[in-house]
């Protein structure tokens, strides 16, 4: 594209200047050019590196949608992630995110639950099901969610369940992440609007569960909460490692223990 759009740049500037004896119109012609070819290769560049993945749901492709087995996420039943943190006051949290054997159908595709209860101070604040599948191809989708927050009175704010009202299942984590790689993770018109990006595909991170090396970052933004931004962390062989805001705020939470895992399992653990 590059050189067929250069090509014709100078093809149209080159006779024209052939029929001029003013050495500053020749010149003139001349920066032209080049500033137009720069044009072109700079909007080329920003197309490679920021690639937005629209990736078109097909109820057909789950013919075994509990294998969640994508290296970057996986979720194997029996499986209890803990995370230790602070809130933006600078009070302790703690996040406890629990792969059941727990199934719901949604549009016709059976679905892992995901128990995840976040406390405050040791308080529990909120207390949500997350629903996920994984297609023939390895990509992983998150179906919904049904949360319930315990500080305002047990509102539902935020649920949402692909197929219904609107809502439509997006992707927590590709089959094959590719850096710059922009993608929907919820699909919940003024409801649940989060966007990932990968910024990375090699971070080292420590955490107070070990060190890992070749994982993945990204960017997290949600439309509907503008001036909030989230980086979060994806270990090889164990998944979700590390969150923490960038932008808005200043909580953080970190993987400080995983239960009911065969240790082998954490291959790329240091």
């Amino acid at each position: 594209m590059f050189v067929s759009n250069f090509f014709l740049v100078t093809q149209f500037t080159f006779p024209i200047m052939e029929t001029r004896t003013n050495n500053k119109e020749f010149v003139f012609f001349v920066i032209s050019a080049i500033f137009v070819a720069l044009m072109i290769w700079s909007s080329i560049t920003l197309q490679i590196n920021a690639q937005s993945i629209t990736m078109e749901f097909n109820e057909t492709l789950f013919q075994n949608p509990l294998k969640i087995d994508n290296k970057y996420f996986p979720l194997e039943p029996g499986t209890t992630m803990i995370y230790n943190g602070t809130s933006e006051d600078g009070e302790p949290t703690r996040d406890v995110f629990v792969v059941s054997n727990d199934t719901k159908e949604i549009l016709g595709i059976s679905t892992r639950v995901i128990h995840d209860d976040a406390y405050v101070k040791n308080e529990l604040e909120e207390s949500t099901d997350d629903w996920f599948a994984q297609d023939d191809n390895g990509n992983v989708w998150y179906m919904g969610e049904y949360t319930t927050d315990l500080t305002e009175d047990g509102s539902h704010d935020g649920s949402w369940e692909g197929g219904k009202k609107g809502a439509m299942p997006g992707i927590i984590m590709e089959a094959m992440p590719r850096n710059g790689d922009t993608y929907d993770q919820e699909v919940a018109k003024d409801v649940a609007e989060d966007k990932g990006t990968i910024l990375s595909l090699n971070e080292k991170v420590c955490v107070p569960y070990g060190c890992f090396s070749n994982v993945i970052k990204t960017k997290d933004i949600n439309p509907l909460e503008p001036d909030i931004v989230e980086n979060k962390y994806f270990a090889q062989d164990i998944g979700y490692i590390k969150g923490e805001m960038v932008k808005g705020g200043s909580e953080v939470e970190t993987l400080v223990q995983i239960n009911g895992i065969d240790k082998s399992y954490s291959s790329n653990r240091n």
